[in-house]
């Protein structure tokens, strides 16, 4: 049996392989994928960078408040004048600062010990201008404290009154950890081309074979039904996890191309963090490919199998999003889910944690018996197939 699901699995690797086109699409997203994400995260902490280096404040009505204005001037703040239809242009994310609008008296109110008011236009829609929301408020929060304070030093009070607690901010995440965080999507988009990767194939060596009329002669071959299913399962998880190993391997020289200095100094990704991202995705792979099969099997032709099996991409779309959404932190039974396990794992290495051997075995044994159930459903329709 051995050597009959060999030449299968050798039958059915040459054959995903012959078809070069859609092999070098593959293989391209698989190696792209690293360099293209890393790409998109430097652009996004290089933007974040650039405009909090800039130090630029957007006002209207500024020359009604004259204290003000010399007070951000001090801060080191350049002050620009806001468009005539700012508000319409943070609405359509066209323009992306807050606006500090000073209405006329705000010096005359100032004097006389009353609180002007001073608006700080943004729209929570506009992610460019909710960015910088916060520096405004920091900024005009200074210039109250600063004039609360000269109006009691003016009367002989301590300001120390102002502050009966001092109150220090501590962060206990490492660089790292830091890092981590902005390289969510890393384990997610790694999936996704492991995933995709296995999916042309078990479509092919399924429903493709069944529409071809391929599969009927070679059931009819005196072999067990075990080791033609062993054999196509086995060329379809070789390719899952060559893409496995191509799109992890592709981070390394992806870093490269990192234009933010703090993420290229906080992000660490090397051979180390590269194998443990493989030797996770290698069950998975293996469990995807058998269910994919499982599903395609029951089609009677490709396209039929391509709508089938949308219901997998899917579920392997969310379930890295309770990840997300979970406020809690992991669960136990997180590591017995395929796709979340390995996504939970994986960010792990990235934070720099040590991952423990039973998470990792339950998320190697859940990967296992789903593809253990999913080859037998596959052997069944296959023997069904046979009878008729």
């Amino acid at each position: 049996m051995i050597a009959a699901a060999f030449t299968v699995f050798r039958k059915e690797l040459v054959d995903a392989l012959r078809d070069r086109r859609t092999l070098l699409m593959v293989l391209l997203s698989s190696v792209a994928v690293g360099p293209l994400v890393l790409v998109l995260i430097s652009a996004l902490v290089s933007g974040l960078e650039k405009r909090a280096e800039a130090r630029e404040v957007v006002a209207v009505g500024l020359e009604h408040a004259p204290t003000l204005r010399n007070f951000i001037e001090r801060q080191t703040f350049a002050i620009k004048d806001a468009p005539a239809d700012f508000e319409a242009g943070l609405r359509d994310n066209k323009f992306g600062d807050p606006v500090i609008v000073v209405a006329p008296g705000f010096e005359a109110a100032l004097a006389r010990g009353e609180m002007p008011l001073v608006e700080v236009v943004s729209s929570s829609s506009n992610q460019r201008a909710q960015a910088g929301v916060q520096r405004v408020h920091a900024l005009l929060q200074g210039f109250g404290t600063e004039q609360a304070t000269l109006r009691l030093v003016m009367r002989g009070v301590s300001p120390a009154l102002l502050r009966p607690v001092d109150v220090a901010d501590r962060d206990v995440a490492d660089r790292t950890a830091r890092a981590a965080q902005l390289a969510t999507m890393v384990p997610f988009f790694v999936m996704m081309a492991v995933l995709y990767g296995a999916l042309t194939a078990a479509l092919d060596t399924t429903a493709g074979e069944r529409e071809r009329g391929s599969l009927e002669p070679l059931l009819m071959n005196p072999m067990p039904h075990a080791a033609l299913v062993l054999g196509k399962w086995g060329a379809v998880a070789a390719v899952g996890m060559l893409i496995a190993l191509l799109s992890c391997l592709s981070f390394l020289p992806g870093q490269w191309l990192l234009r933010s200095e703090a993420l290229a100094a906080m992000f660490r990704f090397g051979p180390m963090e590269a194998a443990a991202f493989i030797a996770l995705l290698l069950p998975l792979a293996g469990a995807l490919a058998a269910l994919l099969m499982a599903i395609a099997i029951r089609s009677k032709s490709f396209k039929e199998a391509q709508a089938s099996t949308t219901i997998v991409l899917m579920a392997v779309s969310v379930l890295p999003l309770v990840t997300v959404f979970n406020q809690e932190g992991v669960s136990p039974w997180h590591y017995w889910v395929p796709a979340l396990s390995q996504t939970t794992l994986m960010g792990q290495v990235l934070k720099g944690e040590v991952l423990a051997a039973p998470q990792v075995w339950a998320s190697v044994a859940s990967s296992v018996a789903l593809c253990a159930v999913a080859l037998v459903v596959v052997s069944r329709l296959l023997r069904a197939a046979a009878l008729k």
